[in-house]
């Protein structure tokens, strides 16, 4: 039989449909997420962490779920929002349903509701506070919940999903299909602080010729330089960049020591350590289809993107110059330092699930090592 769950927004909203995955109540952000494909590694991305995300594709869960397209251990997502959940899984490398996936990890999902309405409101009056619940089904009680619950600004989410200790990673693309980035001989060592880093990431760096050692981002600079490395990596992670006072200052210390590419969080507190400043988007970009123009060569780039924040671009510091432009708001996708071996994007150009126009810029990091 279906279950019932509610979603309530902190502007009073509240939508009811039919329960998958879990039972119980979850806060978080409500945002959208734009892909067509590419569920599973959206719900495994620690960046989520915090956030209740909708997916704007009518129909999910169509190719299950498997081992190998996962960005993070487990789910990291407070609760799933569709349109229409497939009851059937057609994929030869499916293990699961994503109703079972869901339910295995605690996290609840919630379908049939109208989810263009929920979309164009978040789009309108900016991602807000949400509760999503199969046991308290009283709206006035949600919206109260809603109103309450601690919001994004000012949290440090990163500290709820960085690894317990140091790790070496050595798997670079698991399918013959993946050819965007030839494997190579290993020729560097990086460092690759771990923010709440997806997998994919890793594996890029592996196959472009980096042995890699992950270090928790709370790391400091001298446990950083005790390891000798090549180059620094700064990976992505979930919430607001400001609060992260220990990571701002360990890779201002880190600045000039070695080359840095830095990616999305990494990206803001690259800008943070320099001098720039953040805020926060109306309702951030989160999709596998955001154009972005290189204004180095020109050309535009599809692109894979999850944030909520940005690098202020009017009153950027003069020592760093932006190389990417978003084309939708015209925010700040990328920018290097102007005489340091330092440069970072806002984007995914590890790109899981795709597009994959950006992977030279792995190739572009171990250039720079070299």
């Amino acid at each position: 039989m279906s279950r019932i769950a509610k979603l309530a927004l902190e502007d009073g909203t509240v939508y009811s449909g039919r329960a998958f995955g879990a039972d119980g109540e979850t806060f978080g952000e409500a945002v959208f997420n734009t892909s067509m494909m590419g569920y599973q590694e959206i719900l495994t991305d620690p960046s989520y962490t915090g956030q209740i995300v909708c997916m704007t594709y009518t129909q999910i869960g169509n190719y299950g779920i498997n081992d190998r397209d996962r960005e993070s251990g487990h789910p990291r997502v407070e609760g799933f929002i569709i349109r229409e959940r497939s009851p059937l899984t057609s994929n030869y490398r499916s293990t699961e349903d994503i109703d079972h996936y869901l339910r295995r990890h605690g996290i609840i999902g919630l379908e049939g509701i109208d989810t263009r309405a929920l979309v164009r409101k978040l789009r309108v009056r900016g991602a807000m506070m949400a509760v999503l619940s199969t046991k308290d089904l009283d709206s006035f009680s949600l919206v109260h919940k809603a109103r309450t619950c601690p919001r994004i600004v000012g949290r440090d989410l990163v500290r709820e999903v960085v690894p317990g200790g140091p790790s070496h990673w050595t798997q670079g693309f698991e399918s013959e299909l993946c050819t965007h980035l030839p494997l190579r001989t290993p020729t560097h060592h990086v460092v690759a602080l771990d923010y709440g880093m997806k997998y994919n990431i890793l594996r890029c760096l592996v196959q472009v010729g980096c042995k890699v050692t992950v270090l928790p981002g709370t790391a400091t600079a001298d446990e950083v330089k005790a390891h000798k490395p090549d180059g620094v990596f700064l990976s992505n992670g979930p919430g607001d960049p400001e609060p992260l006072n220990y990571a701002i200052d360990t890779i201002r210390e880190l600045i000039g020591y070695k080359p840095i590419f830095g990616i999305c969080l990494g990206h803001q507190l690259l800008g943070l350590a320099l001098g720039a400043k953040t805020f926060k988007l109306k309702f951030g970009h989160r999709g596998a289809n955001q154009p972005v123009l290189n204004q180095l060569t020109n050309r535009v780039e599809i692109t894979s993107q999850n944030h909520g924040f940005a690098v202020r671009v009017d009153d950027l510091p003069g020592n760093l110059e932006p190389t990417h432009v978003n084309l939708n708001d015209h925010t700040l996708e990328g920018m290097r330092h102007r005489t340091l071996p330092a440069f970072s994007v806002q984007y995914h150009p590890e790109a899981a699930a795709g597009p994959h126009d950006s992977a030279y810029l792995f190739e572009q990091f171990c250039n720079l090592m070299g």
